[in-house]
């Protein structure tokens, strides 16, 4: 059965999940800038559009070479196991471009946002995948 997680108010603007509402915010708080310091939804090596391409919940600049993708219970633990092979797959791919993907799971974002963060951006992956 599906663990329930919380809805998480967002933002009219906002056009993600709510765990990556917390995320966005939990940079924020540690001081990092959008478009400076990192991006939300950055397509690399052509994004969804070109095949081999892929996209990630948040590109780092600052600390480099860091991608961090926020994994829901649902989408991506529950919808069996292509999903989860695509999530490695993914991961894989970028190290071979010197980019280290972490993934950080949305309960862990609802539980403690900021640690998580905090984690992830020192390359520690706290996922259910690690």
């Amino acid at each position: 059965m599906a663990e329930t997680v919380e809805v998480i108010p967002t933002p009219e603007w906002w056009v993600g999940t709510g765990p990556e509402y917390l995320c966005w915010q939990a940079l924020l708080k540690l001081g990092l800038k959008p478009d400076i310091d990192f991006s939300y939804q950055s397509q690399l090596a052509g994004g969804r559009m070109q095949k081999g391409g892929r996209v990630v919940d948040f590109e780092i600049y600052n600390p480099p070479d860091i991608a961090i993708n926020v994994q829901g219970l649902f989408f991506h633990y529950e919808k069996g196991a292509a999903v989860r092979q695509s999530d490695i797959l993914t991961r894989e791919y970028l190290a071979t471009l010197g980019i280290q993907l972490i993934f950080v799971d949305e309960d862990d974002l609802i539980e403690n946002a900021r640690a998580i963060v905090a984690d992830a951006l020192a390359g520690i992956d706290r996922s259910r995948f690690s």
